[in-house]
Protein backbone atom coordinates (compact mmCIF):
# COMPACT_ATOMS: atom_id res chain seq x y z
CA UNK A 1 0.00 0.00 0.00
CA UNK A 2 2.89 2.32 0.85
CA UNK A 3 4.57 1.50 -2.45
CA UNK A 4 1.45 2.59 -4.31
CA UNK A 5 1.32 5.87 -2.47
CA UNK A 6 5.04 6.44 -3.11
CA UNK A 7 4.53 5.68 -6.78
CA UNK A 8 1.78 8.31 -7.06
CA UNK A 9 3.89 10.84 -5.14
CA UNK A 10 6.95 10.38 -7.32
CA UNK A 11 4.86 10.75 -10.48
CA UNK A 12 3.45 14.06 -9.27
CA UNK A 13 6.92 15.32 -8.43
CA UNK A 14 8.14 14.41 -11.90
CA UNK A 15 5.18 16.32 -13.42
CA UNK A 16 6.07 19.44 -11.43
CA UNK A 17 9.69 19.21 -12.52
CA UNK A 18 8.76 18.84 -16.18
CA UNK A 19 6.27 21.76 -15.93
CA UNK A 20 9.00 24.02 -14.63
CA UNK A 21 11.21 23.18 -17.59
CA UNK A 22 8.48 24.08 -20.13
CA UNK A 23 8.78 27.62 -21.47
CA UNK A 24 5.47 29.40 -22.13
CA UNK A 25 5.17 32.22 -24.62
CA UNK A 26 4.17 35.56 -23.11
CA UNK A 27 0.44 36.34 -23.42
CA UNK A 28 -0.57 39.87 -24.33
CA UNK A 29 -3.20 41.43 -22.03
CA UNK A 30 -6.79 41.67 -23.34
CA UNK A 31 -7.59 44.88 -25.12
CA UNK A 32 -10.79 46.72 -24.09
CA UNK A 33 -12.93 47.17 -27.20
CA UNK A 34 -14.69 50.43 -27.89
CA UNK A 35 -18.17 48.85 -28.23
CA UNK A 36 -17.91 46.39 -25.34
CA UNK A 37 -21.04 45.47 -23.36
CA UNK A 38 -21.27 47.26 -20.06
CA UNK A 39 -24.25 46.85 -17.76
CA UNK A 40 -23.62 50.26 -16.20
CA UNK A 41 -23.59 51.86 -19.63
CA UNK A 42 -27.19 50.79 -20.32
CA UNK A 43 -29.47 53.64 -19.31
CA UNK A 44 -33.24 53.11 -19.20
CA UNK A 45 -35.24 56.23 -19.87
CA UNK A 46 -37.59 56.57 -16.85
CA UNK A 47 -40.11 58.39 -19.05
CA UNK A 48 -40.13 55.83 -21.88
CA UNK A 49 -43.54 54.49 -22.99
CA UNK A 50 -42.61 51.01 -21.72
CA UNK A 51 -41.89 52.31 -18.21
CA UNK A 52 -45.02 54.49 -18.17
CA UNK A 53 -47.10 51.54 -19.31
CA UNK A 54 -45.74 49.22 -16.63
CA UNK A 55 -45.87 51.71 -13.76
CA UNK A 56 -49.36 53.09 -14.47
CA UNK A 57 -50.80 49.61 -15.00
CA UNK A 58 -49.35 48.60 -11.65
CA UNK A 59 -50.97 51.60 -9.96
CA UNK A 60 -54.36 50.95 -11.57
CA UNK A 61 -54.25 47.33 -10.42
CA UNK A 62 -53.84 48.59 -6.84
CA UNK A 63 -56.54 51.27 -7.12
CA UNK A 64 -59.39 50.87 -4.61
CA UNK A 65 -61.72 53.30 -2.88
CA UNK A 66 -59.68 52.91 0.32
CA UNK A 67 -56.42 53.81 -1.47
CA UNK A 68 -58.01 56.20 -3.94
CA UNK A 69 -56.32 59.43 -2.85
CA UNK A 70 -52.74 58.16 -2.70
CA UNK A 71 -52.91 56.01 -5.87
CA UNK A 72 -54.71 58.67 -7.92
CA UNK A 73 -52.07 61.24 -6.95
CA UNK A 74 -49.37 58.94 -8.34
CA UNK A 75 -51.30 58.39 -11.58
CA UNK A 76 -51.64 62.18 -12.00
CA UNK A 77 -47.89 62.55 -11.37
CA UNK A 78 -47.20 60.22 -14.31
CA UNK A 79 -49.65 62.13 -16.52
CA UNK A 80 -47.91 65.40 -15.60
CA UNK A 81 -44.70 64.15 -17.23
CA UNK A 82 -46.25 65.55 -20.41
CA UNK A 83 -45.16 68.98 -19.17
CA UNK A 84 -41.89 68.40 -21.08
CA UNK A 85 -43.72 67.44 -24.29
CA UNK A 86 -45.45 69.40 -27.01
CA UNK A 87 -47.87 66.68 -28.11
CA UNK A 88 -49.18 65.36 -24.76
CA UNK A 89 -48.18 61.80 -25.64
CA UNK A 90 -47.66 60.64 -22.04
CA UNK A 91 -51.03 62.09 -21.01
CA UNK A 92 -52.67 60.30 -23.96
CA UNK A 93 -51.02 57.05 -22.87
CA UNK A 94 -52.22 57.40 -19.27
CA UNK A 95 -55.77 58.18 -20.46
CA UNK A 96 -55.68 55.09 -22.69
CA UNK A 97 -54.66 52.86 -19.78
CA UNK A 98 -57.38 54.28 -17.51
CA UNK A 99 -59.96 54.01 -20.28
CA UNK A 100 -59.10 50.37 -21.02
CA UNK A 101 -59.27 49.50 -17.33
CA UNK A 102 -62.62 51.26 -16.90
CA UNK A 103 -64.27 49.56 -19.87
CA UNK A 104 -62.89 46.14 -18.97
CA UNK A 105 -64.04 46.36 -15.33
CA UNK A 106 -67.52 47.87 -15.51
CA UNK A 107 -68.16 47.09 -11.83
CA UNK A 108 -65.69 49.82 -10.93
CA UNK A 109 -66.82 52.36 -13.54
CA UNK A 110 -67.79 54.89 -10.88
CA UNK A 111 -64.31 54.76 -9.31
CA UNK A 112 -62.55 55.22 -12.65
CA UNK A 113 -64.90 58.09 -13.52
CA UNK A 114 -63.92 59.72 -10.22
CA UNK A 115 -60.28 59.25 -11.16
CA UNK A 116 -60.89 61.01 -14.48
CA UNK A 117 -62.68 63.86 -12.73
CA UNK A 118 -59.76 64.31 -10.34
CA UNK A 119 -57.25 64.16 -13.19
CA UNK A 120 -59.16 66.82 -15.10
CA UNK A 121 -59.17 69.10 -12.03
CA UNK A 122 -55.55 68.55 -10.98
CA UNK A 123 -53.61 68.00 -14.21
CA UNK A 124 -50.83 70.54 -14.61
CA UNK A 125 -51.74 73.61 -16.69
CA UNK A 126 -48.29 73.29 -18.28
CA UNK A 127 -49.40 70.13 -20.10
CA UNK A 128 -50.39 71.17 -23.61
CA UNK A 129 -50.70 69.96 -27.18
CA UNK A 130 -49.50 72.34 -29.87
CA UNK A 131 -51.63 70.49 -32.42
CA UNK A 132 -54.93 71.29 -30.64
CA UNK A 133 -55.80 74.96 -30.36
CA UNK A 134 -58.72 76.99 -29.07
CA UNK A 135 -60.64 79.55 -31.18
CA UNK A 136 -58.07 82.17 -30.19
CA UNK A 137 -55.27 80.11 -31.74
CA UNK A 138 -53.62 79.15 -28.45
CA UNK A 139 -52.80 75.50 -27.57
CA UNK A 140 -55.31 73.80 -25.29
CA UNK A 141 -53.73 72.88 -21.97
CA UNK A 142 -54.40 71.38 -18.54
CA UNK A 143 -57.85 70.07 -17.64
CA UNK A 144 -59.38 71.30 -20.89
CA UNK A 145 -56.89 69.22 -22.87
CA UNK A 146 -57.50 66.18 -20.66
CA UNK A 147 -61.26 66.42 -21.22
CA UNK A 148 -60.72 66.82 -24.98
CA UNK A 149 -58.59 63.68 -25.15
CA UNK A 150 -61.01 61.66 -23.03
CA UNK A 151 -64.12 62.71 -24.98
CA UNK A 152 -62.41 61.91 -28.28
CA UNK A 153 -61.61 58.42 -27.03
CA UNK A 154 -65.18 57.87 -25.78
CA UNK A 155 -66.65 59.08 -29.06
CA UNK A 156 -64.38 56.90 -31.20
CA UNK A 157 -65.16 53.74 -29.24
CA UNK A 158 -68.89 54.49 -29.04
CA UNK A 159 -69.21 55.06 -32.78
CA UNK A 160 -67.21 51.93 -33.53
CA UNK A 161 -69.54 49.82 -31.39
CA UNK A 162 -68.61 46.77 -29.38
CA UNK A 163 -69.19 44.45 -32.29
CA UNK A 164 -66.36 45.58 -34.53
CA UNK A 165 -65.57 43.91 -37.85
CA UNK A 166 -63.20 41.44 -36.27
CA UNK A 167 -65.72 40.62 -33.55
CA UNK A 168 -68.40 40.06 -36.20
CA UNK A 169 -66.09 37.70 -38.03
CA UNK A 170 -65.36 36.04 -34.72
CA UNK A 171 -69.06 35.44 -34.15
CA UNK A 172 -69.34 33.63 -37.47
CA UNK A 173 -66.29 31.57 -36.59
CA UNK A 174 -67.83 30.78 -33.21
CA UNK A 175 -70.98 29.46 -34.84
CA UNK A 176 -68.94 27.18 -37.07
CA UNK A 177 -66.70 26.01 -34.22
CA UNK A 178 -69.69 25.34 -31.95
CA UNK A 179 -71.32 23.29 -34.70
CA UNK A 180 -68.13 21.29 -35.07
CA UNK A 181 -67.90 20.87 -31.30
CA UNK A 182 -71.51 19.67 -31.15
CA UNK A 183 -70.88 17.14 -33.91
CA UNK A 184 -67.74 15.93 -32.16
CA UNK A 185 -69.62 15.65 -28.86
CA UNK A 186 -72.38 13.59 -30.46
CA UNK A 187 -69.82 11.34 -32.10
CA UNK A 188 -67.99 10.94 -28.81
CA UNK A 189 -71.16 10.03 -26.91
CA UNK A 190 -72.06 7.41 -29.52
CA UNK A 191 -68.60 5.89 -29.68
CA UNK A 192 -67.94 6.21 -25.96
CA UNK A 193 -64.56 7.81 -26.55
CA UNK A 194 -62.58 9.77 -23.98
CA UNK A 195 -61.15 12.46 -26.26
CA UNK A 196 -61.85 15.96 -24.92
CA UNK A 197 -63.84 18.33 -27.10
CA UNK A 198 -63.02 22.04 -27.28
CA UNK A 199 -66.35 23.75 -26.65
CA UNK A 200 -65.24 27.34 -27.26
CA UNK A 201 -62.73 28.78 -29.67
CA UNK A 202 -60.48 31.80 -29.33
CA UNK A 203 -62.89 33.73 -31.54
CA UNK A 204 -65.67 33.12 -29.01
CA UNK A 205 -63.65 34.61 -26.17
CA UNK A 206 -62.61 37.54 -28.38
CA UNK A 207 -66.27 38.29 -29.11
CA UNK A 208 -67.18 37.99 -25.41
CA UNK A 209 -64.37 40.38 -24.49
CA UNK A 210 -65.56 42.88 -27.10
CA UNK A 211 -69.08 42.70 -25.69
CA UNK A 212 -67.88 43.12 -22.09
CA UNK A 213 -65.79 46.15 -23.00
CA UNK A 214 -68.60 47.64 -25.09
CA UNK A 215 -71.09 47.49 -22.23
CA UNK A 216 -68.34 48.71 -19.91
CA UNK A 217 -67.90 51.74 -22.17
CA UNK A 218 -71.61 52.58 -21.94
CA UNK A 219 -71.51 52.31 -18.14
CA UNK A 220 -68.35 54.44 -18.00
CA UNK A 221 -69.91 57.13 -20.22
CA UNK A 222 -72.91 57.22 -17.91
CA UNK A 223 -70.72 57.63 -14.83
CA UNK A 224 -68.79 60.46 -16.51
CA UNK A 225 -72.08 62.21 -17.21
CA UNK A 226 -73.15 61.88 -13.58
CA UNK A 227 -69.92 63.64 -12.60
CA UNK A 228 -70.72 66.44 -15.08
CA UNK A 229 -67.86 65.60 -17.43
CA UNK A 230 -70.30 64.96 -20.29
CA UNK A 231 -73.26 67.14 -21.20
CA UNK A 232 -76.93 66.21 -21.45
CA UNK A 233 -76.75 66.90 -25.18
CA UNK A 234 -74.12 64.18 -25.60
CA UNK A 235 -76.24 61.72 -23.61
CA UNK A 236 -79.32 62.42 -25.73
CA UNK A 237 -77.24 61.97 -28.88
CA UNK A 238 -76.11 58.57 -27.58
CA UNK A 239 -79.69 57.48 -26.85
CA UNK A 240 -80.90 58.66 -30.27
CA UNK A 241 -78.10 56.77 -32.00
CA UNK A 242 -78.93 53.57 -30.14
CA UNK A 243 -82.63 53.98 -30.99
CA UNK A 244 -81.98 54.93 -34.59
CA UNK A 245 -82.87 51.54 -36.06
CA UNK A 246 -86.35 50.70 -34.80
CA UNK A 247 -87.29 48.41 -37.69
CA UNK A 248 -84.48 45.89 -37.32
CA UNK A 249 -82.24 46.81 -34.36
CA UNK A 250 -79.07 44.99 -33.40
CA UNK A 251 -78.94 43.32 -30.01
CA UNK A 252 -75.79 45.34 -29.36
CA UNK A 253 -77.81 48.57 -29.66
CA UNK A 254 -80.66 47.43 -27.42
CA UNK A 255 -78.42 46.07 -24.68
CA UNK A 256 -76.28 49.23 -24.74
CA UNK A 257 -79.41 51.39 -24.60
CA UNK A 258 -80.72 49.54 -21.56
CA UNK A 259 -77.36 49.77 -19.82
CA UNK A 260 -77.13 53.50 -20.52
CA UNK A 261 -80.66 54.30 -19.33
CA UNK A 262 -80.18 52.21 -16.20
CA UNK A 263 -77.13 54.34 -15.40
CA UNK A 264 -78.32 57.85 -16.35
CA UNK A 265 -82.09 57.59 -16.84
CA UNK A 266 -82.95 59.23 -13.52
CA UNK A 267 -80.62 62.17 -14.26
CA UNK A 268 -81.90 62.63 -17.82
CA UNK A 269 -85.61 62.34 -17.01
CA UNK A 270 -86.10 65.97 -16.01
CA UNK A 271 -89.04 68.26 -16.68
CA UNK A 272 -87.03 70.02 -19.40
CA UNK A 273 -86.28 66.77 -21.24
CA UNK A 274 -89.59 65.01 -20.52
CA UNK A 275 -90.78 65.27 -24.13
CA UNK A 276 -87.59 63.64 -25.44
CA UNK A 277 -87.81 60.86 -22.87
CA UNK A 278 -91.43 60.17 -23.78
CA UNK A 279 -90.42 59.70 -27.42
CA UNK A 280 -87.60 57.32 -26.44
CA UNK A 281 -89.87 55.15 -24.34
CA UNK A 282 -92.60 55.16 -26.97
CA UNK A 283 -90.09 53.63 -29.39
CA UNK A 284 -88.95 51.16 -26.75
CA UNK A 285 -92.53 49.98 -26.22
CA UNK A 286 -92.78 49.38 -29.97
CA UNK A 287 -89.61 47.30 -29.82
CA UNK A 288 -91.08 45.07 -27.09
CA UNK A 289 -93.72 44.01 -29.61
CA UNK A 290 -91.42 43.67 -32.61
CA UNK A 291 -90.90 40.24 -34.14
CA UNK A 292 -87.34 41.28 -35.04
CA UNK A 293 -86.39 41.58 -31.36
CA UNK A 294 -85.47 38.48 -29.37
CA UNK A 295 -87.36 37.58 -26.21
CA UNK A 296 -84.32 38.35 -24.08
CA UNK A 297 -84.09 41.88 -25.48
CA UNK A 298 -87.86 42.38 -25.09
CA UNK A 299 -87.67 41.51 -21.40
CA UNK A 300 -84.67 43.81 -21.01
CA UNK A 301 -86.59 46.71 -22.56
CA UNK A 302 -89.65 45.95 -20.44
CA UNK A 303 -87.53 46.12 -17.29
CA UNK A 304 -86.36 49.65 -18.21
CA UNK A 305 -89.91 50.75 -19.01
CA UNK A 306 -91.09 49.53 -15.61
CA UNK A 307 -88.09 51.16 -13.95
CA UNK A 308 -89.19 54.54 -15.27
CA UNK A 309 -92.75 53.89 -14.13
CA UNK A 310 -91.36 53.35 -10.60
CA UNK A 311 -89.65 56.76 -10.79
CA UNK A 312 -86.28 55.09 -11.41
CA UNK A 313 -86.37 53.19 -8.13
CA UNK A 314 -85.19 49.60 -8.41
CA UNK A 315 -87.64 46.79 -7.76
CA UNK A 316 -85.68 45.59 -4.75
CA UNK A 317 -85.63 49.06 -3.21
CA UNK A 318 -89.41 49.35 -3.62
CA UNK A 319 -90.10 45.94 -2.09
CA UNK A 320 -87.65 46.26 0.81
CA UNK A 321 -88.95 47.63 4.18
CA UNK A 322 -87.54 51.05 4.99
CA UNK A 323 -87.67 51.05 8.80
CA UNK A 324 -87.18 48.60 11.68
CA UNK A 325 -90.89 48.82 12.48
CA UNK A 326 -91.75 47.88 8.91
CA UNK A 327 -89.37 44.92 9.09
CA UNK A 328 -91.08 43.63 12.26
CA UNK A 329 -94.47 44.21 10.69
CA UNK A 330 -93.42 42.33 7.55
CA UNK A 331 -92.12 39.37 9.58
CA UNK A 332 -95.30 39.29 11.69
CA UNK A 333 -97.48 39.29 8.58
CA UNK A 334 -95.45 36.45 7.08
CA UNK A 335 -95.81 34.40 10.28
CA UNK A 336 -99.57 35.11 10.41
CA UNK A 337 -100.02 34.07 6.78
CA UNK A 338 -98.05 30.88 7.43
CA UNK A 339 -100.29 30.04 10.39
CA UNK A 340 -103.40 30.61 8.28
CA UNK A 341 -102.01 28.25 5.70
CA UNK A 342 -101.11 25.55 8.22
CA UNK A 343 -104.11 25.67 10.56
CA UNK A 344 -106.79 26.98 8.23
CA UNK A 345 -108.12 29.78 10.47
CA UNK A 346 -109.28 33.11 9.13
Amino acid sequence: MNKVQQGHGSGFNNFQANAQNVKFEPVAPLQVSANRWDRKAIQIDPDSPEIVDRKVKGLLNKLTMEKFDSISDQVIAWANKSEKEKDGRTLIQVIRLVFEKATDEATWSEMYARLCRKMMEQISPKVQDDGIKNPEGKPIAGGQLFRKYLLNRCQEDFERGWVAKEATAAAAAVKASEDEAAKAANKQSKEGGTEEVALYSEEYYAAQKAKRQGLGLIKFIGELFKLQMLTERIMHECVKKLLGNVENPEEEEIESLCKLLTTVGASLDTQKARAHMDVYFSRMKELTKSLNVSSRMQFMLQDIIELRERKWISRNAVAAPATIAQIHETVSCEKYNMCKLLFGFK
